[in-house]
């Protein structure tokens, strides 16, 4: 083999590693550090879930402009893939979802019962789909062909994949209950009379708003699918009055996606604005930090560019920048959120879905791990005798998800083997 062959695999060989290690680094170091910031803050301000996707959606938003937006000759949307209409509803249920997983944080969810019960959305598919899919199957068969041999193609699964629905089911079910007596978050909860059954309250509240977001999720998974199938054209198309020297953009199809379920929202938060603007007041009126300024910046830190960030009942450091606590972990929450995107959807296009999804498992377990040994002390000390419980139930779940994408792969198959019959 010549030294330039060799250069050249050689060359093939680091991008194949640097692509590697670049979209695994975006995985893990973005979605565990998303869920890292989104705990950091939430065990300070546990109700802060509006202003937490506010900035998500925000930033997400601001991110796509660039790419989704035209300034000339006049400011408008450049061509998409799929019209503005069939998002909507999309919109509508992302949006809700995002709330809800985030409102749930105030109802005393702990961190890792938050991260296994939305792991639980094979359940809510798998049901759904039987139930919309299915029947609507069924009602367009004849009386002749609802014999028990048509019947059972309806369902659509394997054993396999039921198995391991029923053990995601138990997981969560068992991670639920080894959670449900832990303690408060809030430390006023605990001085009231009565405060146990508040306690059982909120976490039964937060567990209902949590399923609540499984079926919303449920219902995405379903309305996307149809509309993939509605509109199945990869390449952007120009509207009716696009001009003719606009060029066609040729982004990824999950790019546009996730900038339009994310700019179409923004205008809901209006109703959501007494929400937003209190939960940021909050945040403002608790703990401060210092940051070190360079310093030709240290005089700009008492001048009117500063002073919305200076704490108003206290004189600021003439050499740092006092800015709320909470700053920090809210940007770098929404930040991560973007690489954790961005590394799925990578993933997505280089392996099966079957490695992705083992990939997704370890980073859920490893958020999970992180979780427990930073933020779960107090946790542990309060219910040392259910962390057994809770590491069963989180078991179950990741055996589950890695089941039913085996049974999946084997259903893949087996309609292949049936075609080529």
């Amino acid at each position: 083999m010549s030294s330039s062959s060799l250069g050249v695999l050689q060359d093939i060989s680091f991008s194949f590693l640097f692509e590697w290690i670049s979209t695994l680094s975006l995985v893990f170091g973005g979605c565990c550090s998303n869920a890292l910031a989104l705990e950091q803050l939430t065990s300070q301000y546990s109700n802060s879930g509006t202003l937490l996707t506010f900035c998500q959606f925000l930033l997400v938003s601001l991110y796509g402009l660039p790419k989704f937006v035209t300034l000339k000759p006049y400011p408008r949307l450049k061509p998409r893939r799929l019209p503005i209409l069939p998002y909507l509803v999309q919109v509508l249920l992302f949006y809700g979802i995002s709330l809800l997983n985030n409102a749930a944080f105030a109802y005393a969810i702990p961190m890792p019962v938050h991260i296994i019960f939305r792991s639980g959305g094979l359940v809510i598919s798998m049901v759904l789909n039987w139930l919309l899919m299915g029947r609507r199957y069924i009602n367009d068969c004849s009386e002749w062909d609802l014999r028990a041999d048509k019947y059972f193609w309806t369902r659509r699964y394997t054993l396999m994949q039921v198995l391991s629905v029923l053990m995601v089911t138990a997981g969560v079910i068992l991670t639920t209950v080894s959670a449900s007596g832990s303690k408060p978050r809030s430390a006023i909860s605990k001085a009231r009379p009565g405060h146990e059954s508040d306690s059982s309250l909120a976490y039964a509240t937060g567990i209902a708003i949590l399923t609540l977001a499984l079926l919303l999720g449920g219902l995405l998974g379903i309305v996307s699918d149809k509309t993939r199938e509605m509109y199945p054209a990869t390449t952007p198309e120009k509207s009716a009055g696009q001009a003719k020297g606009d060029s066609l953009n040729k982004t990824a199809p999950w790019e546009e996606s996730m900038f339009y379920l994310h700019f179409l929202a923004m205008p809901m938060f209006l109703f959501v604005r007494k929400d937003l603007v209190s939960q940021f007041r909050a945040i403002n009126a608790g703990p401060r930090m210092e940051i070190p300024l360079p310093l030709p910046l240290r005089h700009l830190n008492s001048t009117v560019l500063l002073s919305p960030l200076a704490e108003p009942h206290a004189s600021s450091s003439s050499d740092g920048l006092s800015i709320p606590a909470a700053y920090p972990p809210l940007l770098l929450n929404s930040i991560t959120q973007l690489f954790c995107i961005a590394g799925v959807h990578r993933l997505t296009t280089r392996v099966s879905s079957l490695t992705v999804t083992l990939v997704l498992v370890i980073r859920k377990a490893v958020s999970l791990v992180i979780s427990v040994l930073l933020f779960s002390a107090a946790g542990r000390a309060a219910a040392q005798d259910r962390q057994l419980e809770m590491w069963a139930g989180a078991l179950l779940v990741f055996m589950g998800t890695v089941g039913y994408s085996l049974g999946t792969g084997q259903k893949t198959s087996i309609k292949d083997k049936t075609k080529t019959e």
